[in-house]
């Protein structure tokens, strides 16, 4: 197992190896000794709901459950107010426990409401995608969908804990897996040559503990150094201005991973020296390198993007595998940049 210590607002860490969530009770103990509320989806339901309860109960802690239609739909006002009656009418209190057990949306999610039910409550992210354990349970960010855009309703709130059980990913379907790899290969272009270069070598055979322990080491340290999303951090929108298009345009049909795939080969196109071997490493885990909407549309779906300020938009440009740049692109300029990574 290994231990990635996230000294933020909150400090906490990030535990990542096999059969983690037999301890998840152990855990919650040394955070909590009133009750938990697990949050999860009909589709992590039926592999891990059971477990989890049994730790936590044989830990001494009462348990409530909830199961939520899996999907982005679900990452909305709607589930989010749901979940929100559901702790008034319980009576959770501030010294109660969330346990977030899923992937992405799951996580961001229940990351909300514990960001503000009572102005804040305890929250165990337990992630069992391999996009959920590389980005979204690390960090802090946490958001709900509107009609008009992704994560436009949100907050910063850094969890006590996040288990990384990588056993989950064996129940993983392909496609969900190869989302994951997505923002591993987009960690890779950002930070590590070393990281692109066993990716290169190992394919989807990789070492899982060591390359998801690389991820969160480097989230680590884009966190501790901008938490609040003003600077640097932004560096991990990697191909993402371009990919909440792809997402918004296809009504979210097309994942977060294969979009964010897309987006990143096509700023690679636009402005890499080495496009080729970006392309090629994700073509090689079967991810798409291109996308069907023209740039007009996916440059308008743009305007509605967080990263935008006035007339201008900020883009992640990658120079090199390892030198990526934040620059302000003027928002008419847009639709060429997006036209010259086809």
């Amino acid at each position: 197992m290994n231990t990635v210590r996230v000294p933020a607002s909150r400090s906490y860490e990030v535990k990542i190896g096999s059969g983690l969530l037999q301890s998840l009770g152990a855990e919650a103990a040394r955070i909590t000794k009133g009750r938990v509320l697990v949050v999860t989806d009909e589709n992590v339901a039926p592999l891990y709901l059971a477990a989890a309860y049994r730790s936590l109960h044989e830990a001494g802690l009462g348990v409530c459950t909830i199961s939520l239609p899996a999907g982005e739909a679900t990452k909305s006002p709607e589930y989010y107010l749901k979940l929100l009656n559901l702790l008034a009418e319980k009576q959770f209190t501030r010294s109660d426990l969330l346990v977030a057990l899923g992937g992405g949306v799951i996580g961001d999610l229940t990351g909300f409401v514990a960001a503000t039910y009572l102005r804040g409550v305890p929250l165990i992210q337990v992630p069992t995608t391999l996009l959920s354990m590389v980005d979204s349970s690390v960090g802090g960010k946490t958001a709900i969908d509107l009609p008009t855009g992704k994560n436009l309703v949100g907050a910063f709130y850094q969890p006590s804990l996040v288990l990384c059980d990588i056993d989950s990913l064996n129940t993983l379907p392909e496609e969900v897996f190869s989302d994951g790899c997505a923002e591993v290969i987009k960690t890779a272009i950002l930070f590590d040559r070393e990281l692109f270069a066993h990716l290169q070598e190992r394919g989807k055979d990789f070492d899982r503990e060591y390359v998801i322990s690389a991820c969160v080491r480097h989230k680590r340290d884009v966190v501790c150094a901008d938490e609040f999303d003003r600077g640097e951090r932004q560096k991990l929108n990697l191909g993402h201005t371009i990919a909440h298009g792809i997402e918004k345009e296809s009504g979210y049909l097309i994942s977060h991973g294969r979009a964010v795939a897309a987006g990143t080969a096509m700023m690679a196109r636009a402005y890499c020296k080495e496009k080729a071997a970006v392309v090629a490493l994700l073509q090689q885990f079967n991810l798409p390198v291109t996308t069907e909407f023209s740039a007009p549309t996916l440059a308008i779906a743009a305007l509605a993007d967080k990263k935008r300020s006035g007339d201008t938009v900020t883009l992640v440009v990658p120079h090199a595998i390892g030198d990526c740049r934040l620059e302000k692109v003027p928002v008419s300029d847009l639709e060429a940049v997006i036209q010259r990574g086809y």
